[in-house]
C-alpha cells in the first residue's frame, strides 16, 4: 500500500468515527426518562411509541404560514426556531376543520423506506431553500425513527394536534425558506435564532 491510501483510508475513518459519534450525541440529547420536569433542551427526541412536540417555546399568536391538505386538513406553523447544535426545529398545529374525522394521509411520511416502516408521520417534510438551490430532509435518528411528530392516525372533525419537525440548518444567512409536505400546500417561513 503506497503512504497516499493509507492517509486517505485513515481519514476515512476518521470521518467516519466522527459521524458516528455526532449521531450518538443527538440521539442522547433526547433525554428519555420522564421525572415529571419539562425538558431544558429545545431539541424533541424521537421515540418509538410515538412522539411528542416540545412545549413549543417561541411560538407567535399568528402562524407563520398554513400549509392546506386533503379533506380539510390544515398544518398552521407557529415557529421554526435554528438552535445552536445546527438544527431547525419547525412547530405547529395540524387541524381537521372538516365535518367528518380524516385518516392522515400514507403519503405525508414520504416515500423513504426506513422512515415509512416507523408508522404514519410527518417525516415527508422538506424545506427548501430556492436561493442556494438545496433541500433539507427530516432528521432521521440511529434506528431510522424521523425526528417528528410520529403515530399519526384519523383527526377527528375540529381536533388540533401539536407537530414538529426537525432538520439540519441551512446557513445562517438563510432565514426564509420553503416548507414542502407531500399533499399539502407549501408554505414560507421565516427561521428565526
Amino acid at each position: 500500500m503506497s503512504i497516499r491510501f493509507t492517509a486517505k483510508a485513515r481519514r476515512g475513518v476518521a470521518a467516519l468515527t466522527l459521524a458516528a459519534g455526532l449521531a450518538i450525541g443527538v440521539v442522547g440529547c433526547g433525554g428519555g426518562g420522564d421525572d415529571g420536569k419539562k425538558p431544558v433542551a429545545s431539541t424533541p427526541a424521537a421515540r418509538s411509541g410515538g412522539s411528542n412536540p416540545s412545549a413549543q417555546e417561541g411560538q407567535s399568536a399568528d402562524p407563520m404560514a398554513e400549509l392546506r391538505g386533503p379533506d380539510g386538513l390544515s398544518i398552521k406553523i407557529t415557529s421554526a426556531q435554528r438552535d445552536s447544535g445546527g438544527f431547525v426545529t419547525v412547530n405547529g398545529n395540524l387541524r381537521n376543520e372538516g365535518a367528518k374525522s380524516v385518516p392522515i394521509p400514507a403519503q405525508i411520511s414520504g416515500d423513504e423506506t426506513e422512515i415509512i416502516k416507523h408508522g404514519i408521520s410527518l417525516g415527508g417534510g422538506t424545506l427548501v431553500d430556492s436561493a442556494g438551490k438545496k433541500r433539507y430532509y427530516v432528521l432521521r435518528d440511529t434506528e431510522g425513527r424521523p425526528l417528528t411528530t410520529t403515530g399519526l392516525g384519523t383527526v377527528d372533525s375540529g381536533q388540533t394536534i401539536p407537530v414538529f419537525m426537525q432538520f439540519p440548518s441551512p446557513p445562517t444567512n438563510v432565514t426564509d425558506v420553503t416548507l414542502q409536505l407531500p399533499t399539502f400546500s407549501s408554505g414560507t417561513i421565516k427561521i428565526s435564532g
